[in-house]
């Protein structure tokens, strides 16, 4: 199960930080929004899972 969420994660890092490139090349400042949005998401969920593996032990 936590597999599963810390790949959601990096899925959401990678495609937020993908919208954000995409949007700055464009000179659309919502999609650059979104995806530093979606990345943070993905950041979050990261350090979530990583304090439930310190806490595993």
């Amino acid at each position: 199960m936590a597999g599963d969420e810390k790949a959601k994660a990096k899925k959401e890092q990678l495609k937020g930080g993908a919208k954000e490139t995409i949007g700055r090349a464009l000179g659309n400042e919502g999609a650059t929004a979104e995806g530093r949005a979606g990345k943070a998401k993905g950041d979050a969920r990261q350090a979530k899972e990583k304090i439930k593996d310190v806490f595993k032990d």
